[in-house]
């Protein structure tokens, strides 16, 4: 039996422990994403060739937060599928995470969730409640963000993983894309960053419990609302800050758009407890992949202090949105995200390169 199986005995009863699921994991969450770097070279070539329908409007080339077919004229199809090992110990939170984490590329294309199915990896002897908890917070969450959770696979693994394979729907000419910002756009950001540096810091018991709590606070939240406001007010340029991170995330926009990033460190949102912990070492493996992938373009100001660094390649688990909103848009997308509740911070803005120039990011 597991370690978390071991009995105490006490006054003559037996009395198990309490279930940890991240006892069963090296790491978990959006952490556990292969790097960017090396996932760039396994998908060279795929997708290439012209070989694509002219009905596929996203697909690997280039990638987008998730795959689009047009239908009809009005109408495209959205899928993702997004699924990681538990960050959390509480069952039903790692459910309503890991399916707000996997909804959110719906959302990062501007589309409404339709319907969403689980992917399931549980060793067999996990305690069935636990296994319910799961797929109960998943549920929630799915109905929250106006879908249903109409089917799934399991499948048994030492490791427990799960997330959901999710289908949306948008109006072809209204999707949100990375590769739709553009020179003197305002870079918004809709979650504070962290969320790796706090899951990691907590392994090694360093996250305080209110710290950690704020960030699965977070992590629950679902990037629909926010959606809905950017393409109520006409945005075309998003994507949602995960596994790579911000400068991640935000070089494969300005790659998609043909742009520079430049983004602020000293107005990154952070979680509290966030950059104590990166100025004492914290850092997760796929920061170290998230830093690889994104050196060759990156252009980091030398007085930056190196917390912030280190945040700004923090892989994020069920992050917020990045936003290129045009200037003359500014002021209404604001007010609209704030009738809408809606946290948000201007983190930057996108700059035109000059002609033979690669697209890049800069963090000043």
């Amino acid at each position: 039996m597991r370690a978390y199986h071991r009995a105490m005995t006490a006054i003559g009863t037996v009395q198990l422990p309490p279930f940890r699921l991240t006892e069963l994991t090296d790491c978990g969450g959006c952490a556990a994403k292969l790097g960017a770097d090396l996932l760039a070279e396994a998908l060279a070539g795929i997708g290439g060739g012209g070989a694509e329908p002219s009905e596929l409007i996203a697909g690997l080339a280039p990638p987008d937060d998730a795959a689009a077919y047009r239908l009809t004229d009005d109408l495209a199809v959205i899928g993702t599928l997004d699924f990681f090992p538990p960050l959390v110990d509480d069952a039903r939170t790692f459910g309503e995470i890991a399916a707000a984490n996997a909804l959110s590329d719906i959302f990062a294309m501007g589309g409404r969730v339709l319907f969403a199915l689980s992917i399931a990896a549980f060793p067999e002897e996990l305690p069935r409640d636990v296994l319910a908890a799961v797929f109960d917070g998943a549920a929630a969450k799915v109905r929250e963000a106006g879908g249903t959770l109409a089917g799934g696979h399991t499948i048994r693994d030492a490791e427990p993983k799960y997330g959901l394979a999710v289908i949306g729907a948008a109006h072809p000419d209204r999707l949100l894309r990375k590769g739709g910002a553009r020179p003197g756009d305002i870079l918004i950001l809709t979650k504070r960053l962290g969320t790796g540096l706090l899951v990691s810091g907590r392994r090694q018991d360093r996250t305080s419990d209110g710290d950690l709590a704020t960030a699965v606070d977070q992590m629950r939240i679902l990037n629909r609302s926010a959606a809905e406001v950017l393409v109520a007010e006409g945005v075309r340029g998003a994507t949602d800050v995960t596994g790579f991170g911000l400068l991640g995330h935000g070089l494969e926009m300005a790659r998609a758009s043909g742009t520079r990033l430049v983004f602020d460190s000293s107005a990154l949102p952070v979680l509290p407890g966030a950059l104590d912990l990166a100025r004492a070492g914290v850092e997760t493996g796929g920061a170290a992949h998230n830093r690889r992938f994104v050196a060759p373009a990156a252009e980091i100001d030398a007085a930056v202090p190196a917390e912030l660094v280190a945040l700004a390649h923090d892989p994020q688990t069920s992050g917020g949105l990045l936003a290129a909103i045009p200037p003359d848009r500014w002021e209404v997308v604001r007010g609209a995200l704030d009738i809408a509740g809606v946290e948000h911070w201007v983190v930057g803005c996108v700059e035109d390169i000059e002609a033979g120039s690669e697209p890049s990011i800069r963090l000043s």
